[in-house]
C-alpha cells in the first residue's frame, strides 16, 4: 500500500503495509459539520495530532460499544515511520493506494 500526500506532488509516497488500510481509521481527524466531505481513500490527519501521538508513542483507542472507557496503545514501527513523514512533510491530507 502507498500513502501520498495530496496537493503536494513534490513529496515521496509513503509505502505501509496492507494492514494499513484499517490502521488509518485511528488517525483520521472527523470531518468538521461545514466540511466538504473526502473522496473515498482519502483522509485528513491534523498534524498537532500527529505530533502529540508521535511524542507519547500512544495512541488513545476509545470502544465504539462504550465511550467512557479508553485504552492506550502503543505505536507500531510502520505507525511510527507514518508519523514521521506527516510531520516532516508537513502533510495533513493524504490518499491511500
Amino acid at each position: 500500500m502507498i500513502v501520498y500526500a495530496v496537493g503536494k506532488q513534490h513529496v515521496s509516497p509513503c509505502p505501509m503495509p496492507a494492514r494499513f488500510a484499517t490502521d488509518i481509521a485511528y488517525f483520521m481527524t472527523p470531518p468538521d459539520t461545514d466540511e466538504q466531505r473526502l473522496p473515498a481513500g482519502e483522509y485528513r490527519i491534523r498534524l498537532s495530532d500527529a505530533m502529540q501521538w508521535m511524542d507519547s508513542g500512544v495512541l488513545t483507542l476509545v470502544s465504539p460499544l462504550d465511550a467512557t472507557h479508553a485504552t492506550e496503545v502503543e505505536l507500531t514501527e510502520d505507525q511510527e515511520r507514518f508519523m514521521h513523514w506527516l510531520i516532516e512533510h508537513n502533510v495533513e491530507h493524504v490518499r491511500l493506494a
